[in-house]
């Protein structure tokens, strides 16, 4: 059974710092390239990041100088590490892992919810 089972998100103050997890099973995780997405409250899903299986990296220009995403083949896991975080930044966050090929595989995970909020 393929499973991706976002963790980590919660409520932080504007300026601070949350690391999300995606732990992933049932698949060869280590071939996949791995994006973050988010959704904001009333708006469409909006594309954060991704890791490509050979670790290259690509930002929205939204969070680029602001969100570092990871990957740990090892323990089959992404990580996403979100610094000064503000209200904008407010959205259930989901892990996909897309196998990059024509007719390829496409899973996501359930979402963990960031709120920034004073």
């Amino acid at each position: 059974e393929v499973r991706l089972v976002e963790s980590g998100g919660g409520l932080v103050q504007p300026g601070g710092s949350l690391t999300l997890s995606c732990a992933a099973s049932g698949f060869s995780f280590g071939s996949y390239d791995m994006s973050w997405v988010r959704q904001a409250p009333g708006k469409g899903p909006e594309w954060v990041a991704t890791i490509t299986s050979g670790g290259t990296t690509n930002y929205a220009d939204s969070v680029a100088d602001r969100f570092t995403i990871s990957r740990d083949n090892a323990n089959n896991t992404a990580y996403l590490q979100m610094n000064s975080l503000n209200p904008e930044d407010t959205a259930v966050y989901y892990c996909n892992a897309d196998q990059g090929i024509v007719g390829g595989f496409d899973y996501w995970g359930q979402g963990t919810q960031v709120t920034v909020s004073s």
